[in-house]
């Protein structure tokens, strides 16, 4: 059973998180989390923990260095003035992102594998035998080029996507991203989007679950991928957010990503 470490603030799927002990599952490198909205802090307060997870934010908040407010008198006129953060809209679009609606009906949790269409079921198969390989190259046919390729990020990716996937595995070999990948594919699935653009195979089922509807047995399943502490950090965003693989109904692998 594959466990995971408390996802940590400085997390990224660019960058390696740095630990004293052996990487466990969550204990790689996956996409930053926006900051947190939380009420400015005394300037005495102690700053938090390396392993404290920051909620969400839907408003970006500007960096330092950037154009400061003005007095009142000074300020540009409003047709002027560049449109707030809270104005902007973000992109939401992509399908590999949680879009849970709470009053929605929750989508059927399916195990059997046998009610998957034979190109999806192809497709699981090809990568669940490439992840037992524990040679992270025998993805690389799975990949594909150009438009066929999964999204592998929320940012863009630069040079070889394999060599990307290896890159954020915690070993030198990919062989921990290999188990994570292996892991989500054992656990049941859900058929989101039927009909739609959207119409996708999406292990494991918990990224269309809201955590909070999730029963006794589902969390023991949940906490054979993430651990315990995850859980708990990821009831602040309300929604599954380590890694999930998506596959359409025509047998293409769409996207295989962690983050918000």
């Amino acid at each position: 059973m594959v466990r995971v470490a408390a996802l940590g603030l400085a997390a990224s799927l660019m960058l390696p998180l740095h630990a004293t002990t052996a990487f466990a599952l969550s204990e790689i490198k996956r996409e930053e989390l926006p900051a947190p909205v939380t009420p400015p802090k005394p300037a005495d307060q102690s700053t938090p923990t390396e392993n404290s997870v920051p909620m969400p934010d839907p408003v970006q908040k500007p960096q330092s260095g950037t154009t400061q407010q003005a007095p009142a008198g000074d300020q540009a006129p409003a047709d002027q003035q560049s449109p707030a953060e809270d104005e902007m809209p973000a992109d939401t679009t992509s399908p590999a992102m949680p879009h849970l609606d709470p009053e929605a009906p929750l989508p059927e949790i399916v195990y059997d594998l046998s009610r998957l269409p034979e190109p999806v079921a192809r497709m699981r198969s090809l990568l669940v035998e490439a992840a037992k390989s524990g040679d992270i190259e025998k993805l690389r046919p799975l990949v594909g080029q150009g438009d066929a390729m999964p999204q592998l990020s929320f940012g863009d990716i630069e040079g070889d996507p394999v060599a990307f996937l290896k890159s954020l595995s915690g070993d030198s070999d990919g062989q921990e991203i290999l188990a994570i990948l292996e892991e989500v594919l054992n656990a049941g699935y859900v058929h989101l989007g039927e009909g739609t653009d959207e119409d996708l195979y999406v292990w494991p089922y918990f990224f269309g679950i809201p955590l909070d509807k999730l029963d006794p047995r589902q969390k023991v399943e949940l906490f054979k991928i993430v651990t315990a502490g995850d859980y708990e950090d990821m009831k602040q965003y309300g929604a599954y957010v380590f890694y999930r693989l998506g596959i359409t109904p025509e047998g293409r692998w769409a996207f295989f990503v962690a983050g918000d």
